[in-house]
């Protein structure tokens, strides 16, 4: 619990720290949360992906290795898989909380609705495989990695049909070696940095419809808010709150100086 929450912190930083990201924690301290709360957690942040971070441990010392898992209907590819979702799934009993998560409670009573929620979570699973295998190559270059593709298992809190999601076994604490390196800060923001270099690689090739990086690709639909400039503001300042380039934030709105006037509108981009 320790040492995810490390990485995750970190993780947060670097996607608060870059123009076009928002991160969202699901705790952040010592205390425990429902494997369907977490889910409602993303949805009701209007996520684009979900990351469920990991350091997991396995019957024998020697397995080693980050992994990266989506989700499957069917059981997971090999026998850890299946082990290490029965592990998790178990965790809200340990946490005190009763019931789990199926696909079955979103069943649907319309056959066109059902439908619908079929195509949604085949593409949720193809951008969730995508970004999987950016996340792997740059896990690659700071760790050793268990498997080179992406893995399925029927992990519950990958269980969103409308939102791409990922576990992410960091490596095991069951492997002495491993739960030294886990252990230290250094190594958790290299884990951290490797993340969100995948996510954010494979962002920019496909960003999410709408969002600031859509705009950014094809110059459209950007998400913006209209501000009135009032006594005090910068446009430094404007930058940092709403997490835009400041760069971005002087083209967007064709300013030729960094001089902004009381009264004076600007559009500020949201996605």
């Amino acid at each position: 619990k320790d040492i995810v929450l490390g990485i995750s912190k970190y993780l947060g930083e670097f996607f608060n720290k870059e123009p076009g990201f928002r991160a969202v924690l699901i705790r952040n301290g010592d205390y425990y949360i429902a494997l369907r709360k977490r889910i409602e957690i993303a949805r009701e942040s209007e996520a684009d992906l979900f990351l469920s971070i990991h350091a997991d441990a396995f019957k024998t010392r020697n397995v080693s290795g980050a992994s990266v898992y989506a989700i499957s209907e069917k059981g997971g590819t090999d026998e850890m898989s299946r082990w290490l979702s029965d592990q998790e799934n178990r965790s809200d009993l340990i946490g005190g909380v009763s019931g789990g998560i199926s696909l079955d409670d979103y069943l649907w009573e319309d056959d066109l609705a059902r439908t619908l929620l079929d195509l949604s979570r085949y593409k949720s699973l193809s951008k969730s495989f995508d970004i999987g295998e950016d996340i792997l190559e740059e896990l690659g270059k700071v760790n050793k990695l268990h498997k080179k593709t992406v893995e399925q298992a029927n992990f519950v809190v990958l269980k969103s049909p409308d939102i791409p999601s990922l576990l992410i076994e960091s490596g095991y604490i069951s492997n002495p070696g491993e739960e030294k390196r886990l252990g230290s800060k250094r190594h958790q923001k290299n884990l951290a940095r490797a993340i969100f270099g995948g996510v954010r690689k494979s962002f920019i090739k496909n960003p999410p419809s709408g969002s600031y990086l859509a705009w950014l690709k094809d110059g459209t639909n950007m998400p913006t808010i209209t501000y009135v400039i009032e006594r005090g503001d910068t446009l430094s300042e404007l930058a940092l709150r709403y997490q835009v380039s400041f760069k971005r934030l002087k083209e967007i709105n064709g300013l030729r100086s960094d001089t902004i006037r009381v009264g004076q509108k600007i559009k500020i981009p949201t996605g």
